[in-house]
C-alpha cells in the first residue's frame, strides 16, 4: 500500500485517481509521496521512505529541488495544466489595460451614494476612455503552452501579432496560427507592438528582462502585462516608465511591496490558475504522474531529474537508480548485474544537467545484493526497485 500525504488542500477529482494501492496518511514521515501546492517545504527534512513530490502547479520555488535530488527524490510539477486559465486572465488584462476599467469602477464606487448618479456617470464617464485592441500589435515573448493560445486568441481578436521564442518545440509550433508574425529577437517586440505580454521562465538570462533599457526601446504609452513571474520586471524601471509615460500601464498577476500600491499598475492576486478548472488539471496530472512513476519507474515532468519511460512494467525485474551525471556510470552499473549472471533486456539512460536516471529491465527478479551493490557505486543516491 503506497502512503500519501498532502501537504495543502488537493483537489479531489485529481485525488479520487488513486486506486485501492494507495492511501492518505497523516504522518508526512511514511509517506512515499508528497503532493503539494504552495506550502512552504525548505526547511522540512525528509524521510527515507519519501519517493517523489508532486506540485499540483508550475512554480516550484517553494521545494529544495537540489537537495531533494540528492536525497533521490523526484519532484514533479505540472506544466500546462493551468494553461488555459492564465490564457483567459492575460486577455482579460490586455483589455484592463487598453480601458481604464477598474478606475472606472473605483469611481462608481466613490460616488455611490450621491444623488442623480446616473447623470454623473453619463458627465463623467469620458475621464476613463480608452482604446480598443483590435488591430493594434500584440507581442507576445514566449509561445509556449500560455503563450502559443494566448497569440492564437489575439489573433481571433483581429490584433496583429508578433511571437518571439527561439527555444520553441516542434509540437508548439505547429499548433501556431499562421498569421502570427515571427521574430527572432524580443528587441523586434520591444520596438514595434502597442501591447507586450510575458510568457516566460524566470531563469538568468530573463531576469529583469524588463527594465530600464529594454523599456527604453518600447513605443511611448505600450502596455505591458506580466502573467509569468514577478522578477521578469525591473520595478523600479517600471516604476520610472510609469511617471513618465512610457508605459501606460503595467498588468501584474504578482503583486509586491513596491507594485501593490505603484500608481499605473493593474495588481491582481495571483489568479491566474485559480480556476477550478486548473486546479482540477493540475491534480489530476500530478497523482498520474506519482502513480506512473511509483508503479513504473517513469517520469515525466520532473524539474530535478530527466524525463524517462520505458512503459509499463512487465518483465520480471526493474531497477530505477537516481544518480550523478558522471562518467563511466553505465559500465559500473551494467558489470554489478552482469556479475550476478542476470541478463538486462532492456536499458534507459538520460540526464539533466548534473543528475540522471538509469533504468534497467532484467530478465529476473531483482536480487536485493544487486541493489545493495548498486547503492554503493560512485555517485548514487538512490536505488528503486520497482520488481
Amino acid at each position: 500500500m503506497h502512503q500519501v500525504h498532502y501537504l495543502n488542500k488537493i483537489s479531489p477529482k485529481g485525488t479520487e485517481l488513486f486506486t485501492q494501492d494507495y492511501q492518505a496518511t497523516d504522518a508526512i514521515n511514511d509517506a512515499e509521496a508528497i503532493l503539494v501546492r504552495s506550502a512552504a517545504m525548505h526547511d522540512m527534512v525528509f524521510s527515507d521512505k519519501l519517493q517523489a513530490i508532486a506540485r499540483a502547479g508550475a512554480g516550484v520555488n517553494n521545494i529544495p529541488l537540489d537537495r531533494c535530488a540528492e536525497e533521490g527524490i523526484v519532484v514533479f510539477n505540472t506544466p500546462g495544466a493551468n494553461a488555459n486559465g492564465v490564457k483567459e486572465l492575460a486577455l482579460c488584462g490586455m483589455l484592463l489595460g487598453s480601458r481604464d476599467i477598474v478606475g472606472g469602477i473605483e469611481w462608481v464606487r466613490s460616488i455611490k451614494d450621491e444623488e442623480d448618479i446616473a447623470k454623473k456617470v453619463e458627465k463623467g464617464k469620458s475621464q476613463f476612455a480608452g482604446t480598443e485592441i483590435m488591430n493594434k500589435k500584440l507581442g507576445v515573448i514566449g509561445l509556449g503552452a500560455i503563450g502559443g493560445p494566448l497569440a492564437n486568441a489575439a489573433i481571433g481578436l483581429g490584433m496583429q501579432v508578433y511571437g518571439c521564442d527561439p527555444y520553441i518545440s516542434i509540437s508548439a509550433a505547429w499548433h501556431l496560427d499562421s498569421n502570427i508574425i515571427p521574430v527572432k529577437t524580443r528587441e523586434e517586440i520591444y520596438e514595434n507592438c502597442d501591447i507586450i505580454t510575458l510568457h516566460v521562465p524566470l531563469v538568468e538570462d530573463t531576469k529583469h528582462m524588463i527594465n530600464a533599457e529594454t523599456l527604453a526601446k518600447m513605443k511611448d504609452g505600450v502596455i505591458l502585462l506580466n502573467f509569468a513571474r514577478d522578477k521578469l520586471v525591473d520595478d523600479e524601471a517600471i516604476e520610472a516608465a510609469l511617471k513618465s509615460g512610457k508605459v501606460k500601464c503595467y498588468i501584474t498577476d504578482f503583486p509586491n511591496e513596491k507594485t501593490a500600491g505603484m500608481q499605473g499598475v493593474v495588481a491582481i492576486p495571483h489568479l491566474g490558475a485559480s480556476t477550478e478548472e486548473s486546479e482540477d488539471n493540475c491534480a489530476k496530472m500530478a497523482v498520474r504522474q506519482v502513480m506512473d512513476y511509483l508503479e513504473n519507474g517513469n517520469i515525466k515532468n520532473s524539474v530535478n531529474f530527466p524525463a524517462v519511460d520505458m512503459g509499463i512494467c512487465t518483465k520480471p525485474g526493474r531497477i530505477v537508480v537516481l544518480h550523478k551525471n558522471i562518467p563511466n556510470t553505465i559500465s559500473r552499473f551494467t558489470t554489478v548485474v552482469a556479475s550476478h549472471n542476470i541478463n538486462i533486456s532492456d536499458m534507459l539512460n538520460r540526464s539533466k544537467g548534473e543528475y540522471a536516471c538509469t533504468m534497467l529491465d532484467l530478465d529476473e527478479p531483482t536480487p536485493e545484493v544487486i541493489v545493495q551493490e548498486l547503492g554503493k557505486q560512485e555517485g548514487v543516491f538512490r536505488v528503486r526497485v520497482i520488481r
